[in-house]
């Protein structure tokens, strides 16, 4: 049951575009149209569900200090904890590579349409604050997996809502000022004050 309220906290409370506002870049560019949007959410399901928990194995048994002496006793002070955004990162370009050739192989279509922001996935802050907030709230392997599933489905769950809107405002009387980046601003915020309203609710 933990482990469920954990996915749940990942996609709506702890949400990293509504709570925390990380990985705008992607979301505001790949969210024109709902086909793209959900590519490329799919994608950062796809890869924070394997980079959370593949993370918490280096920082368990490799980064954090004491880690390596299931190697040997000797090794019981290194601490290789400043190697840890390095890391991290590598573990996530590896992914999102991954993810590139098989998206490339099954639809080039999509492939297309992601273009920049499919590789951009690498540097998405969202990915690895994912992994990095796992650290910090101590979880187990099972918790990381659950985490970055639900930190995963909650970016899918916010990018196609937002393309959804996007592709309604097309026959919308927008004021010529706030057309464009202006008025998707506007919603992502009225989108974050709404999922605000889970904060608090005990699951």
């Amino acid at each position: 049951m933990e482990v469920f309220n954990i996915a749940l906290r990942g996609i709506f409370i702890d949400n990293m575009i509504f709570a925390y506002y990380l990985g705008m870049c992607s979301f505001l560019a790949v969210s024109k149209k709902v086909e793209t949007a959900f590519g490329l959410g799919l994608a950062v399901v796809f890869v924070l569900t394997l980079t959370v928990p593949v993370n918490w194995l280096l920082q368990e048994y490799v980064l954090k200090e004491g880690a390596l002496t299931w190697i040997d006793g000797s090794f019981e002070s290194i601490d290789l904890t400043f190697l840890q955004f390095i890391m991290f990162i590598a573990v996530i370009a590896s992914m999102v590579q991954l993810v590139e050739m098989i998206i490339e192989k099954l639809s080039p279509a999509l492939y297309g349409s992601l273009g920049i922001f499919l590789p951009l996935i690498a540097v998405n802050c969202a990915i690895l604050g994912s992994s990095l907030f796992m650290v910090q709230k101590d979880y187990n392997i099972i918790e990381a997996t659950s985490y970055g599933f639900g930190s995963g489905f909650g970016f899918f769950l916010a990018i196609i809502a937002l393309a959804a809107i996007r592709e309604k405002l097309k026959y919308s009387m927008v004021p010529s000022g706030l057309k464009g980046l202006g008025i998707t601003m506007l919603i992502t915020g009225l989108m974050g004050l709404a999922f605000k309203a889970f904060i608090g609710i005990a699951i």
